[in-house]
């Protein structure tokens, strides 16, 4: 039976009493992923600041759960507006240059908090 392990990161903690995510054997759940900047806690109104921050986040959650961006298999896109798929696209292209090695990618608009233009949530396998 696999265990399971939460993941919390200084920076990135929610309002919510949940964790960033978990890891379940060898398989990696975040919870939503925001562009606040996990150093100086700060989330910029500006969309593509928002979403550097926001696959920096990323990086650091997969860190902390013993792997890297290479790991994920999926990733789910929340935009408050759809005209924030370009800045969300712009940072993608960041890290995953090769468009013969990227994850599966899903993006719908949805209802965000605040000043919250994006959020993400992933799936991975370490």
């Amino acid at each position: 039976m696999a265990t399971r392990k939460s993941i919390h990161i200084k920076g990135m903690e929610h309002g919510a009493p949940i964790p960033n995510g978990a890891v379940v054997g060898n398989m990696v759940f975040s919870s939503a992923i925001s562009g606040k900047d996990a150093k100086t806690g700060v989330m910029s109104p500006h969309p593509d600041e928002q979403a550097e921050a926001m696959f920096r986040n990323l990086r650091l959650f997969m860190e902390s759960a013993g792997g890297t961006p290479d790991n994920i298999g999926t990733m789910k896109v929340y935009l408050k507006e759809e005209k924030y798929r370009d800045s969300v696209n712009k940072a993608w292209l960041k890290m995953f240059p090769d468009e013969h090695d990227r994850p599966a990618r899903h993006a719908i608009k949805a209802e965000l908090r605040g000043e919250m233009l994006m959020q993400i949530e992933v799936i991975a396998v370490l």
